[in-house]
């Protein structure tokens, strides 16, 4: 019998690795042996997975040999250094960071949508998107291959845990609301949450803690941001429209885990609601959860801790028959990147 790949989980301490710890404990059993590396100052600490207790390894060269799928759930200036190390190993590799998510050599895939990507890697490198691309895609995508998408605009609600490598967000969150706890005045006079929190508000530009900050990323061309410019470019690499009209806005929420987005899309033909929301139950990775009037609707609150993208508030477009509005939540540590990575690299090892 041929013997089952070796993984490697690149980042198995961080946020996003824990997460997919738990997955690969709960999904089919297809890897041999599962290799859990990280920085050297988390070496030798230990990791359940599976039901056993494994020893974490520093990452590097030694590390990285004889593995047939490397997972790197690590930030952008580490997957660039050591993804390629990978590839050249000759392990595949599938990053979820945005190291690669620009490289033409390097597909950008999600399974529901665009699984065939997947099988051509001049780099060895498969891309994962972000987690607000990733909470919105496969309802467009789905939407997209019966209407014919032209134009979309998004509104996304990120949690804490998109931010600082996903722990040293929700701590920095975590603190501010224990600062403002049992302050019943806050919030009623300019500034004075801002003097409550302090300076120190950890990878925000501002105080999160009652309040929605309109920024996330770096600044990017014309007064955007670069979370701004990923869903735009995201967007079009993995439906195949180059020309996509797409705006975007970026605000982070006083959320610990759980994107949300409001969507408004456009299409080449009239979107009839009930063929929108067959299609959209339909859709693998996806709920539709939308009965407003009983008070069903999705919340980050709600979906936190389960893998599919919920929709709800489907509606048509008060004043155009050929645009759909509809608000999606999706778990950004789980299908927005432990889940979609896990989903590539089992797809990847089918044909290994």
């Amino acid at each position: 019998m041929t013997p089952k790949p070796t993984l490697a989980v690149v980042g198995a301490t961080g946020a996003v690795g824990s997460v997919m710890l738990q997955m690969l404990t709960h999904h089919a059993d297809v890897w041999g042996e599962i290799r859990l590396l990280a920085s050297p100052r988390s070496a030798g600490r230990k990791a359940a997975v599976r039901g056993e207790e494994c020893e974490i390894l520093a990452l590097s060269e030694e590390a990285l040999e004889g593995v047939d799928l490397a997972l790197f759930l690590v930030p952008a200036a580490v997957a660039a250094r050591w993804a390629p190390v990978a590839a050249v190993k000759g392990a595949v590799v599938v990053d979820t960071s945005a190291a690669f998510r620009a490289d033409t050599d390097v597909p950008l895939v999600v399974p529901e949508t665009n699984a065939h990507a997947a099988r051509v890697r001049p780099r060895g490198i498969v891309a994962s998107p972000g987690s607000t691309t990733l909470a919105l895609i496969v309802a467009v995508g789905a939407l997209h291959a019966e209407f014919g998408l032209t134009e979309l605009v998004v509104t996304a609600q990120q949690a804490a845990s998109g931010a600082g490598a996903g722990r040293a967000g929700v701590e920095a969150l975590r603190a501010q609301l224990g600062l403002v706890a049992g302050r019943g005045d806050l919030g009623t006079h300019p500034g004075d949450v801002r003097r409550a929190v302090g300076e120190n508000t950890g990878p925000f530009d501002g105080p999160l803690a009652l309040n929605v900050l309109p920024w996330s990323g770096t600044a990017g061309a014309d007064g955007a941001s670069s979370e701004e410019e990923r869903v735009r470019d995201e967007t079009r690499r993995i439906l195949g429209l180059p020309a996509l009209r797409v705006a975007a806005t970026c605000v982070r929420v006083p959320v610990v885990t759980g994107h949300s987005v409001s969507v408004h899309a456009r299409f080449e033909h009239p979107v009839p609601l009930a063929r929108a929301n067959e299609i959209i139950a339909t859709s693998p990775g996806v709920v539709l959860y939308d009965d407003p009037a009983a008070g069903d609707f999705p919340t980050p609150a709600d979906v936190v801790g389960t893998d599919p993208a919920w929709v709800g508030r489907v509606r048509r477009s008060m004043d155009d028959e050929r645009a759909l509005d509809f608000f999606v939540c999706a778990d950004n540590l789980r299908k927005g990147a432990a889940l979609n990575a896990l989903q590539i690299a089992e797809s990847v090892v089918t044909a290994l």
